[in-house]
């Protein structure tokens, strides 16, 4: 027996399929794609519940002329240090990569429906789903467990990790906290402190949160920021956001100024540039310095002097600074004219004299941590850096034209063109080897992970490549 079921676009656009009632909600997905030339999406019924593929029409309670909606959405991936996840068009997780810090969900894939947003904490995910609860997996100890606190785990609007451990924000502005304790996953010392919470900011180790009233609460690892006392508890008042570093963290206050606190030699002591620290705009984190951006366009930096605290050499250039992006041990700044001013290691990308004079029209930079690349308006690319780790991109530089988008793991960069195919470059274990990506067209879009990347083709299938240890997605 057969049925006619009438399908739509929120645009409008709409078609009528008649099914066998024993066909799967898959196969009705793929004759939707097809006659509506779409590509992956959410099938949802008259109620708004969406219809997952292994079930038949009959089962999912479809009738003769029942109206449904195809929303047509993007595969999202979030990854750890050696496993990645992805949100699939219907609201499902797949996971792949090594098995014990995230790369096999089999064991909570029942309860990863309708999921929303996933969160990466370096050996664990954190998927919240559309009811507000939580779903973790992953290296128990890190994060992957959170059964301690699952009747908790309500109505979740924001997940922050550190390296093992999650903190939850809820509708109501409590925070939730599991995962490793020396990482911050116990937080019932200042629970009471942490009420009507709008930002979680996390470092390697710990947690800090601005309460309501504009205060910080912190926990974890108190070299690394996870207590606040003296002067600086004093200062943290009417608190604005808050930026952190691997081990320091920086508050932005409502006044334009500036608190820091944490691992002094990374940023944790501003103390010989406070008084530059007034009208502060934004704040960019490298992995052991700060760099502010003042409302007059100039910058401000502090922490390791070699890990580009150490602006001086620069400062006079520094005029206009729109955005900045930070590297591992170097910082680039894009000025108003959208060329580009480095500092730091200069042989991290600290230092872009060999390549100063193509660095115009600069729309955006991406890091590798250990080099730099800049996307032109033309939609060209300039490399600079450690050669190995993607600095040198000379290689690869013929087919670097018309280029849509970047994205850069630890030691290697990606990008998409205007054809849609994708080029990469650097070190091959980090996903910087392109011989395999020949035949790769259709991409639309790309994420990195800390050792390859992920490209997501216009027909949603996941494409990787890099480290063997990520592995391949099934």
């Amino acid at each position: 027996m057969s049925v006619t079921l009438h399908v739509s676009l929120i645009s409008g656009r709409a078609a009528s399929l008649e099914l066998r009632l024993d066909a799967s909600i898959s196969v009705l997905k793929q004759r939707v794609q097809s006659a509506l030339a779409v590509g992956g999406g959410k099938l949802l019924d008259q109620r708004g519940v969406v219809l997952h593929g292994a079930a038949t029409i009959e089962d999912s309670g479809l009738r003769e002329g029942d109206a449904l909606t195809f929303h047509v959405g993007q595969v999202r991936i979030s990854a750890c240090s050696a496993a990645a996840a992805a949100i699939l068009e219907d609201g499902s997780v797949m996971s792949w990569g090594d098995a014990e810090f995230g790369g096999d969900s089999s064991a909570v894939c029942s309860q990863l429906q309708n999921v929303v947003n996933i969160q990466a904490a370096s050996d664990a995910f954190a998927a919240i789903l559309a009811d507000g609860s939580v779903v973790s997996w992953g290296d128990e100890d890190g994060g992957g467990d959170c059964s301690a606190v699952q009747h908790q785990l309500k109505n979740v609007q924001k997940i922050q990790a550190s390296l093992n451990a999650f903190a939850a924000i809820l509708d109501d502005g409590s925070v939730v906290t599991w995962g490793n304790p020396e990482f911050g996953g116990d937080s019932r010392h200042v629970q009471e402190q942490l009420q009507n919470v709008s930002q979680v900011q996390a470092n390697e180790r710990a947690f800090a949160a601005i309460a309501g009233d504009g205060s910080v609460v912190t926990w974890g690892d108190v070299d690394y920021g996870g207590s606040t006392a003296g002067s600086v508890k004093i200062q943290l008042k009417s608190v604005q956001r808050i930026q952190a570093s691997e081990s320091a963290f920086a508050a932005i206050l409502y006044d334009g100024t500036v608190a820091t606190w944490g691992d002094v030699w990374h940023g944790g002591d501003c103390s010989f540039v406070q008084e530059q620290l007034y009208g502060v705009q934004r704040i960019q984190a490298g992995s052991c310095a700060f760099a502010a951006i003042l409302e007059d366009g100039s910058v401000v930096t502090w922490g390791d002097m070699e890990y580009g605290a150490d602006s001086s050499a620069v400062q006079s250039l520094l005029q206009d600074v729109q955005e900045i992006q930070a590297s591992h041990t170097a910082f680039a700044a894009i000025l108003g004219d959208r060329s580009v001013v480095t500092w730091g290691s200069s042989d991290r990308g600290g230092d872009c004299s060999a390549v100063q004079e193509q660095l115009h029209d600069v729309q955006c930079i991406q890091t590798t941590g250990h080099a730099f690349a800049a996307l032109r308006v033309d939609g060209s690319v300039v490399t600079w850096g450690h050669a190995q780790k993607g600095g040198d991109s000379s290689a690869a530089q013929d087919q670097l034209t018309k280029v849509q988008q970047l994205q850069a793991s630890e030691g290697a960069f990606a990008a998409i063109l205007e054809d849609r195919s994708v080029v990469a470059w650097g070190l091959a274990d980090y996903g910087g080897d392109d011989s395999e990506l020949y035949d790769l067209q259709d991409v639309e879009q790309l994420q990195a992970c800390e050792r390859g990347f992920a490209a997501v083709r216009g027909d949603g299938c996941i494409v990787t490549w890099g480290d063997p240890v990520c592995g391949r997605p099934e």
